[in-house]
């Protein structure tokens, strides 16, 4: 069986292909990408404009048409926080549909926090224990804790790092009134899911997938020895708090010129860093684990399960 993933995200519209053997390793035999950064083309009430409709639109069709070139049996697509929360949401979801051979699942928060938890889950094993799981996509920030495959708690919150860059910091690069204000709208939107977290037994292994932690460890963050060929990371909130500020003081062009930080990434990094800085300090965690898996291993492993 030959099966595709389709994530349809606030940054990306991401197509994995994988050749399904029971058993086997899911290593992707492509994956291609098409960046968006929907959020830039949301307009004040929250809709996406007609130039954002057509560049999501345009990425589908390449998606599908790939797809239909590597004879994939089966396509999981997947919607996320930037079209799920867009005032004409329901519409732009009818047009992606019309486009698609299979179906479309709108995951929502929680969904997208469990999916991301099963595939750090897997990639870590059993031995690792308890797992707290955070993912900072573009539109939201997604934590999940707990033993098992399923989590015991899987949260959502609006702190994406595209999201928080739009409404809150204007200038680049930012404002230190404007930074200092996000900080302030960051720390109390955390502050309910931080007691939350808290009141649960502490986690053996603390977790961050996906690529806004994944640049900043590769810029803050330090490279460690582990089984296979894949470089493990590891970083420490410290080393992160340290690199915030500098960040701050970089013009987004000049970010690239760092490493770690992509193209894609580079005008959204400062606020995806605060989140990630503030929810870390929050759960008063001090080293914070790398995992190369997120949501659409998640998906297609869940997939997996079922063939």
């Amino acid at each position: 069986m030959r099966l595709g993933v389709l994530d349809i995200g606030s940054n990306t519209v991401h197509l994995v292909v994988v050749d399904v053997v029971r058993g086997a390793h899911p290593n992707p035999d492509l994956d291609e990408r098409v960046t968006l950064r929907l959020m830039q083309y949301l307009t004040d009430d929250g809709a996406i404009n007609d130039v954002g409709i057509a560049a999501l639109l345009e990425a589908v069709d390449g998606a599908v048409r790939v797809a239909r070139e590597q004879r994939v049996d089966e396509v999981l697509t997947m919607v996320t926080s930037a079209v799920r929360e867009a005032t004409n949401g329901e519409a732009v979801l009818a047009l992606i549909r019309a486009r698609l051979d299979g179906d479309l699942q709108v995951l929502s928060g929680e969904e997208e926090a469990a999916l991301t938890f099963l595939a750090a889950r897997r990639w870590l094993g059993w031995a690792a224990g308890r797992l707290l799981v955070l993912d900072i996509g573009g539109g939201s920030l997604e934590v999940a804790l707990g033993v098992d495959e399923v989590p015991d708690l899987a949260l959502s919150l609006p702190l994406g790092a595209g999201r928080l860059t739009r409404t809150h910091l204007r200038h680049d690069p930012p404002l230190p009134d404007e930074l200092k204000h996000l900080r302030a709208v960051v720390r109390a939107e955390l502050k309910p899911l931080v007691a939350r977290v808290r009141a649960e037994p502490r986690p053996d292994h603390v977790v961050a997938t996906s690529k806004t932690f994944r640049s900043l460890a590769r810029l803050a963050g330090m490279s460690v020895a582990g089984v296979g060929p894949h470089q493990r990371w590891q970083m420490s909130t410290s080393l992160l708090s340290d690199w915030v500020p500098r960040l701050a003081r970089i013009p987004a062009e000049q970010r690239m010129e760092l490493p770690g930080i992509t193209p894609e990434r580079t005008y959204q990094i400062v606020a995806g860093a605060v989140v990630a800085e503030e929810v870390l300090r929050g759960l008063r965690v001090e080293i914070v684990e790398i995992c190369p898996w997120a949501l659409r291993e998640g998906a297609l492993l869940r997939r997996l399960d079922q063939v």
